[in-house]
């Protein structure tokens, strides 16, 4: 899992080490009803959200046969791992039928998770990052609360994370993350291989510190691990 870890600064005694969504959690339930929802909201399951969206398909005629609500709700995922509204889904969905079909299903299912006061995992983060971008209030306490950040597996964040993390950090520049761009395995899940590969760019000062010794591997294993790595395509090296 990704791990994000938040230290407050010299006057403070705080220091937070979490995941990505506990964290989110805890920054909702302080200011989440500036964006609408109780410091009380339900955080929706796998299993709740699924009920959820049957309920949705129902109600938009989607046939489960043609469009079952796990690729739904994939779909959907995929769409706030990149911070889409259902608005802007349907926008890119162009003249795709089925995405256009999903987008129905998203604000609908979006609408009556808010109606219930209740979020999904994905939302954690989504709604996290809107509400530091629409309030700078709220953002201008997490910059005073945070002066120093810590990112392990880096390379398996999306964009959702990438966009908290700069929000977050972007006033102190006290940022550390670890990765490995050849570990970048979860792809399927939303990760972005960009956000380490151009981490540079982002953040023009900072320093690359290589971890290039390996102390669990025989040579043997090194030697072949590198035979293979050594073909990836935009890879740091």
């Amino acid at each position: 899992k990704n791990r994000l870890t938040a230290m407050l600064g010299e006057c403070g005694n705080d220091i937070w080490a979490s995941t990505f969504h506990s964290m989110c959690a805890r920054i909702l339930r302080r200011d989440g009803e500036r964006l609408g929802y109780s410091n009380r909201f339900t955080i929706y399951d796998t299993d709740d959200s699924r009920r959820l969206m049957k309920d949705c398909c129902k109600t938009l005629n989607i046939e489960e046969k043609a469009l079952p609500p796990k690729a739904i709700l994939a779909e959907i995922s995929r769409a706030k791992d990149r911070l889409l509204s259902p608005q802007e889904y349907l926008q890119q969905a162009g003249n795709d039928s089925r995405k256009a079909t999903v987008a129905q299903a998203y604000r609908l299912y979006q609408e009556r998770l808010q109606a219930s006061d209740a979020m999904d995992f994905d939302d954690m983060i989504c709604k996290t990052v809107e509400l530091l971008q629409k309030h700078d209030d709220v953002l201008a306490y997490y910059h005073e609360k945070f002066r120093y950040f810590m990112v392990d597996e880096y390379q398996d964040t999306n964009r959702a994370q990438y966009l908290l993390i700069y929000l977050l950090a972007r006033r102190s520049g006290n940022l550390c993350v670890v990765g490995d761009d050849d570990q970048s395995i979860y792809k399927f899940r939303g990760a972005t291989i960009e956000n380490i590969m151009c981490f540079e760019e982002s953040y023009p000062k900072a320093k690359v510190i290589r971890l290039e010794q390996n102390y669990r591997s025989t040579k043997n294993i090194l030697e072949a691990a590198n035979a293979v790595i050594a073909n990836n395509t935009g890879r740091k090296g």
